[in-house]
């Protein structure tokens, strides 16, 4: 693995299990093993080793969203897949998940450029749009119905890890978990 590879890899444990200010970049540089000079080389701040690494995982994310599209059904069923697919990856993401629920409420996420957050979301944001545009849901502020289906994920993905339920357990509450949003957002 590459050093800047091994210094995310290293930072998403670290941040996820210290939170932000209980990691300080020297312990990521440690553990990494690599000089602090050299995590200092790839990202010039703390914030900006947050804010990279919340990318990465975010177009990750999105690629993986996106090998559910389905065009060809209709968007009820594409939506659901989605959903679906979201959810279970966080259930086999479970560190690259809680860092961005953790990045989402922290004032980290307000140093992004809003350019930049526009463009990791931008096919999701086009797709609500057009579903909104064709009366597939509720007509509402894209950024509203992005706040709904971000929480409703982040407390279905908690429930989720809190919860003693079998791996097929969890796979129910999620599947049945998708009509609930559902009514939200129609």
């Amino acid at each position: 693995m590459d050093k800047q590879k091994e210094i995310l890899t290293t930072a998403l444990k670290l941040f996820v299990d210290y939170g932000f200010h209980g990691t300080a970049t020297s312990k990521i540089a440690k553990e990494a093993g690599v000089a602090n000079g050299t995590l200092f080389h790839y990202y010039k701040t703390k914030e900006d080793l947050i804010i990279a690494l919340y990318i990465d995982i975010k177009l990750r994310v999105a690629q993986h969203i996106e090998s559910y599209r389905d065009e060809h059904t209709e968007y009820k069923e594409h939506f659901k897949k989605q959903f679906i697919g979201l959810m279970l990856w966080s259930l086999e993401n479970d560190y690259e998940f809680r860092f961005i629920q953790q990045f989402y409420f922290s004032p980290y996420a307000s140093l992004m450029d809003y350019e930049e957050i526009q463009k990791l979301s931008k096919k999701g944001c086009e797709e609500l749009e057009e579903a909104m545009e064709q009366n597939h849901i509720k007509k509402q502020p894209i950024d509203y119905l992005i706040a709904i289906v971000n929480n409703y994920v982040f407390g279905i993905q908690q429930y989720l890890r809190q919860s003693k339920l079998t791996p097929e357990e969890k796979k129910e509450v999620i599947y049945n978990s998708y009509e609930t949003l559902w009514i939200m957002i129609h």
